[in-house]
């Protein structure tokens, strides 16, 4: 049986986990509750879609130049919607359709401007989002071809627009499915989710011009809603398990080391849990090299997702290992591989 990811059925990959949402359908505030549950049902709706999905757009004129549409689906599930935006075109009076289309920009220019990366299949492939998706829908996902935002319930979230690094996040699922396609279960699968926060961090640093240390490393600031008393961001890669401590949300459950690996049968082994730990790698491993962390720490990485030599059902050691011998190859035997071995090591992964 081929592991679930990304590109194939269930083909769903949503920045808001189901551990989330699932807590919040079980709130004793029935609006909360009844938002959550809309926003698990049309999930699962989505996921049933994308096995009769067609195949995902070609590849485009491989450029320096993004090739923008963005859609509105006014409120309804029907996808992509009605176009609204096009490439090279002037901005709109909706604010969410403008930072949808610069969003789709700051990921194609980290690309491609400091990886030489045309598009995220490399190829050219058209950028697509839809925005306005469902009424008070809590979450904003790829789906193997395309972006899509909710707009929020406006209580627990706010307009899935407004962080970019949500737009890199899931832009960068269509990254990984175009290169090492990791499936998305366990440890293959948090490392699928690690890879887009990693991606989604840097697009939102690189836009900013923000080094490592000036970065807050934080998944999905600004989107939480005045509901929730008690929260910062969706995950924290700076210190896992400490985005949010809430009575409405509850407590942000992702390990920083091995130490605490969640064992789980829930949200397909728990990727969105696990990514904890090569999420704080990736952090340690960047503000210990220091300066602008896409240029060393994002180049490892980069690499290890282009470079052909990860098995799709990867495990942390397995990746950890590439990192290494990613180092070393484009660093030789310096600071950069000291800094590489020093992370995994402070976050209990074996590299030999």
């Amino acid at each position: 049986m081929t592991p679930p990811s990304c590109s194939t059925p269930p083909g769903v990959c949503s920045i808001v986990p189901p551990h989330m949402l699932e807590r919040l359908a079980e709130s004793d505030n029935p609006a909360f509750a009844e938002a959550a549950r809309r926003t698990l049902l049309v999930d699962a709706t989505q996921r049933s879609a994308r096995e009769e999905a067609p195949p995902a757009p070609a590849g485009g004129e491989a450029s320096d130049k993004p090739q923008r549409t963005v859609y509105d689906a006014e409120h309804g599930t029907e996808l992509p919607g009605a176009e609204v935006r096009g490439e090279g075109e002037a901005a709109v009076a909706d604010t969410t359709v403008n930072r949808a289309y610069a969003g789709l920009g700051a990921t194609f220019d980290l690309f491609a401007k400091v990886y030489g990366h045309r598009s995220i299949d490399g190829a050219g492939m058209p950028l697509l989002a839809t925005v306005h998706f469902d009424e008070k829908y809590d979450n904003a996902f790829w789906n193997g071809e395309q972006m899509v935002f909710g707009d929020g319930d406006g209580e627990l979230f706010l307009d899935f627009t407004i962080p970019v690094d949500v737009i890199g996040h899931e832009l960068a699922h269509g990254f990984t499915q175009h290169t090492a396609n990791l499936a998305y279960f366990g440890q293959s699968g948090a490392l699928n989710e690690s890879v887009s926060d990693v991606f989604g961090s840097l697009v939102k640093q690189y836009a900013l011009g923000q080094t490592a240390d000036q970065a807050d490393w934080l998944i999905g600031a600004g989107l939480l809603g005045p509901a929730i008393d008690n929260g910062v961001a969706l995950r924290s890669m700076k210190e896992p398990g400490t985005a949010y401590d809430d009575d409405v949300l509850g407590k942000d459950p992702q390990p920083a080391t091995m130490d605490d690996y969640v064992r789980t049968s829930s949200d397909n082994g728990g990727v969105h849990i696990n990514s904890g730990i090569p999420n704080h790698a990736f952090y340690l491993l960047a503000t210990e090299l220091g300066g602008f962390a896409w240029e060393r720490a994002g180049r490892i990485w980069y690499d290890v997702m282009t470079g052909g030599t990860l098995t799709e059902e990867a495990r942390f050691s397995e990746f950890a290992r590439a990192t290494v011998a990613s180092a070393r190859k484009l660093f030789g035997d310096g600071d950069e591989l000291a800094a590489v071995l020093k992370a995994w090591s402070l976050v209990g992964v074996p590299t030999n």
